[in-house]
């Protein structure tokens, strides 16, 4: 084998070591993206590979492929925090690691590089057989833990920081917690639940709609049926383990697109009414009144007024443990035409 050649089969073989991350289909709960829950995808994320998470979610009790259409994610208020871009969960039984290592051994060689099979099976025996650090598949714990793998949020996997997770699969017993940061727990999947969240898009409704005057207040409001607070539950099946997140709508803020205007309250922040909505429907005869939540342009022209709701957000798990994650938001443009009032000279 030449230098160019060895070093192909050493690439292709450090790679498909850590094809051991991502296995056969058979050994994921893959779920259903249709249906009362979904698992999230399996992928790559540059040459690390990794575990179709088994974590589901549920959205209000109700599939994501049901009544309830995701149609945007939050972002987050806070600059500093974003949902996890990976973490660790139980991903192999020591059989399986073990059927991994016959499944290399077994493919056969390949053109160019020949004999890859066996080479990636030793790599896999140095680790998980030959006691380097672990001893003949710990097969005689069978039963008694997981190896738990990387698992990268489908959300986040262009994320720098779905790379994060780079360990080869490690052991974990039945009922411990690994000494690991990125482990899987109930603020993890908390987290995760928050980018599963299913926010309804933020188009406001207007008075006048999509075209107003010059210094005549716009009616800026949203139907308080739609903006009601939204759930998702993210579980690890077999684990009794799940967290659930709600997000609940807040305040809504208003842009006008231009600094020749006018908001109202002076601060563009609409809060919620008592009721659940967000400003109030224009009634006939008010066009003069001030709006409690509006905006009046000062200026002619055309304009994106842009509405992003502030949502809080709490959460709650299966051990008791819950609390706060940063308030996230959600927002949209629509265009408005502002005109100047015509006057008729005599």
């Amino acid at each position: 084998m030449n230098r160019a050649t060895g070093a192909a089969a050493l690439t292709a073989a450090t790679t498909a070591l850590l094809t051991l991350q991502s296995p056969p289909c058979a050994w994921a709960d893959k779920g259903s993206s249709a249906g009362p829950s979904r698992a999230a995808d399996a992928g790559r994320q540059g040459r690390t590979m990794y575990v179709q998470t088994k974590v589901r979610t549920t959205v209000n009790g109700s599939g994501s492929g049901g009544g309830t259409a995701k149609t945007g994610s939050l972002s987050s208020a806070d600059g500093n925090w974003t949902p996890p871009a990976c973490w660790y969960e139980p991903a192999f039984s020591p059989k399986e690691i073990q059927s991994t290592v016959k499944t290399w051994r077994g493919i056969g060689d390949l053109p160019l590089i020949g004999g890859i099979g066996d080479l990636v099976g030793d790599m896999l025996d140095a680790r998980y057989k030959d006691g380097k650090p672990y001893k003949d598949y710990n097969l005689d714990k069978q039963g008694e833990g997981m190896f738990w793998a990387a698992a990268v949020n489908p959300n986040r996997k262009d994320d720098p920081e779905a790379s994060s997770c780079d360990k080869p699969p490690f052991w974990v017993n039945n009922g411990q917690t690994p000494d690991e940061p990125l482990a899987v727990s109930p603020k993890v999947l908390a987290e995760y639940a928050y980018d599963e969240l299913p926010i309804p898009g933020t188009e406001v409704t207007t008075a006048p709609a999509g075209e107003t005057k010059v210094n005549l207040p716009t009616w800026v409001w949203l139907d308080k049926a739609r903006f009601k607070k939204v759930s998702v539950t993210a579980s690890l099946p077999g684990t009794g383990l799940s967290a659930t997140t709600t997000a609940e709508p807040k305040s809504l803020h208003l842009d006008p697109g231009t600094p020749d205007a006018r908001t109202t309250p002076a601060s563009g922040d609409c809060p919620i009414n008592a009721d659940g909505g967000i400003g109030a429907p224009y009634q006939l005869g008010r066009a003069n009144d001030t709006p409690p939540c509006g905006v009046t342009y000062l200026r002619s022209g055309a304009y994106p007024l842009r509405a992003t709701v502030t949502w809080q957000i709490s959460w709650t798990s299966t051990t008791g443990e819950g609390g706060t994650l940063p308030d996230g938001t959600f927002g949209a443009s629509q265009d408005v035409t502002v005109q100047e009032i015509q006057s008729v000279n005599r």
